[in-house]
């Protein structure tokens, strides 16, 4: 029988592979793959977000990783804005590119020709060669909103946008101009889809994989049999997959406090196992009026509460009492990083 791994388990494992027990003294791209990528439709929250992974990080250091091409940002998995590293671009492009638009057609694609698809290619690519262009230039270009093109044509994002200087990320640039020839095949990147969810975010079980990666279960199954892995329970009975060697810290490994921001991965409901967002607080955490979810805290592995910044200071607002001992390290922390956003 399958050893069955409790939920502090589950928050430990997370916790080490996300580079939340301990910063990692790693380059960015290498702390991305590690990671499973960042979500940035909001540019300082990959900024933060990394802050809270790496030591010694300052944002020049993301920014220049950006100019420099060896950090790429790109509608990814669940056609949402992810950064990852150069190398992961196109395993993770060619791994979704077919199911992210079979999911455009069923849900926005009615009464699209193959014909208005091809035109809309080669609009773009004429008007993209060797160049850049705004969101705004490019919908003029096209006379339409820019949803079809780009699923069809795999488009980057490009500093100064999309940085913590020029948040808003609407440059645009074709993917091979920008990250160099495509350079894997769909099954390549799926494999890669599942790996590095799992060294990122596992174990984990096939849902969930497929909940982030935004594949079908049907698609990722046959990969989780071949390939070679872990299995694992939960306490539930479901089976966990898992890299061979993978991290799987004690459960009472001491976690110190870390400062998440808004769209952190670990918090959606992919990774709800790990009870690293406590199921009370989830709905102050994700509703209506926050559907991008709210920069959080972490006390002992799991949210505690909500934090802004305003008038230079890092403001932290709890879920509870704190101990003395806890407030006191939060402070540190949060004067640390009201240094980060100064």
């Amino acid at each position: 029988m399958s050893r069955t791994l409790t939920e502090r388990e589950l928050n430990r494992a997370l916790l080490a592979r996300q580079l939340l027990l301990e910063r990692a003294k790693t380059p960015i791209p290498k702390a991305l793959d590690r990671i499973g990528g960042i979500q940035a439709q909001y540019a300082p929250s990959m900024y933060i977000g990394l802050w809270s992974r790496l030591g010694g990080l300052e944002r020049d250091a993301v920014t220049r990783a950006l100019e420099r091409r060896s950090i790429v940002q790109g509608s990814m998995m669940r056609a949402t804005i992810h950064l990852v590293s150069r190398g992961d671009y196109w395993p993770f492009i060619a791994g979704i590119r077919r199911a992210q638009r079979e999911w455009w057609l069923r849900t926005h694609g009615r009464g699209v020709t193959a014909r208005e698809i091809a035109a809309n290619d080669r609009k773009v690519r004429r008007g993209l060669s060797g160049s850049t262009l705004s969101r705004a230039e490019l919908e003029e270009l096209l006379g339409q909103r820019l949803g079809l093109a780009a699923f069809w044509v795999d488009l980057v994002r490009v500093p100064p946008s999309g940085t913590w200087e020029r948040r808003r990320a609407d440059l645009y640039a074709l993917a091979e101009d920008w990250v160099g020839p495509e350079s894997a095949s769909e099954d390549e990147g799926i494999e890669l889809l599942v790996r590095r969810y799992l060294g990122g975010f596992g174990p984990a079980r096939a849902n969930d994989i497929a909940d982030w990666s935004g594949l079908k279960v049907t698609e990722i199954g046959p990969l989780l049999e071949r390939i070679e892995l872990r299995r694992f329970q939960d306490e539930e009975g479901k089976e966990l997959f898992d890299l061979p060697r993978a991290p799987l810290p004690e459960p009472d490994t001491p976690a110190p406090v870390r400062f998440l921001p808004v769209w952190d991965a670990t918090l959606l409901v992919h990774a709800r196992r790990t009870g690293i967002l406590p199921e009370q607080y989830r709905p102050r955490i994700f509703n209506i009026r926050t559907p991008h979810s709210v920069n959080t805290f972490l006390v002992d592995g799991q949210v505690a509460g909500v934090w802004r910044y305003e008038r230079d200071r890092v403001q932290l607002e709890p879920f509870s009492r704190l101990t003395k001992a806890v407030r006191a390290e939060l402070d540190d922390e949060a004067e640390r990083l009201a240094t980060f956003h100064a």
